[in-house]
């Protein structure tokens, strides 16, 4: 059992970053009470460390951000020793000023999702502290990382939505009249999962199309999100290696660990 590997860092992205990895990358299964992940995890070396990457939609994009099995992801990947999680994702802008090709590192998350199981704590009267929803280490090192081909934007609000399906234009320019920045479709309840694990989370976020209600024409497609971020993969992938360059530390952070005097009603794996 000794030779399993226990990496402390992991990704959990799309299938554009399996090639983070070199041939002696390794693949495991693992189950949880929740199921099964998404996928096995793979783990490699990147930047000197070993990092764990776990594909949010499976290998195949089988699952739909309403079906992906998050509570199993982000067990699985405690389970092996992950500790600090980079999540980068695609994401609708909510300002005409923030063009595809910008990255954003959120510092505030506004959930509009509905029926997705968001905890692990059904029982035993555990309240998780979320007011600040990201780890301010790895958004620290997020924001060092930029690229000269990708403008980054160290703070941003993302509002998650339950999707498939995109926004209205209604819905889009409500979004903009609070003042949020962002729109996605996953980060919930991926990021509160994370805090109730006690693992640093931090969302990456590359904007992939100007929201419905902030321009004209046909709105968002599918396949223009998707060219989109292939375009900006290379310089998105080279962000997020600099990112885990620049991580310092291992082990879960001071501000997310938020069961210090609480008795559990179960073990963290």
């Amino acid at each position: 059992m000794s030779s399993v590997p226990r990496p402390a860092l992991a990704i959990i992205g799309g299938s554009g970053f399996y090639d983070f990895f070199g041939d002696d990358a390794v693949s495991l299964e693992v189950d949880t009470p929740y199921g099964a992940p998404s996928a096995p995890i793979t783990v490699g070396e990147v930047e000197g460390r070993q990092v764990a990457f776990l594909p949010r939609h499976g290998r195949k994009h089988e699952f739909s951000p309403h079906t992906v099995p998050y509570q199993a992801n982000l067990w699985a990947l405690r389970s092996i020793g992950v500790r600090r999680i980079f999540a980068p994702c695609a994401v609708g802008s909510l300002r005409a000023d923030w063009g595809p090709g910008t990255v954003a590192v959120p510092d505030q998350l506004v959930d509009r999702t509905s029926g997705r199981p968001q905890t692990y704590f059904d029982n035993g009267g555990i309240h998780v502290s979320f007011a600040d929803p990201y780890c301010d280490e790895l958004r620290g090192a997020a924001t060092r990382s930029a690229v000269p081909e990708l403008p980054l934007k160290s703070a941003a609000t993302m509002v998650v939505v339950q999707g498939p399906r995109f926004s209205t234009r209604a819905e889009s320019r409500w979004f903009a009249a609070q003042g949020w920045e962002l729109v996605n479709m996953t980060g919930f309840p991926e990021a509160v999962l994370a805090r109730e694990l006690e693992m640093c989370y931090a969302a990456i976020a590359l904007v992939t199309d100007l929201d419905a209600g902030l321009e004209a024409g046909e709105g968002v497609s599918a396949a223009a999100v998707f060219a989109a971020f292939e375009q900006n993969l290379v310089p998105f992938k080279r962000l997020v290696r600099h990112a885990v360059a620049a991580v310092e530390g291992t082990d879960t952070c001071a501000s997310c660990r938020v069961h210090a005097g609480v008795s559990l009603p179960f073990e963290l794996p």
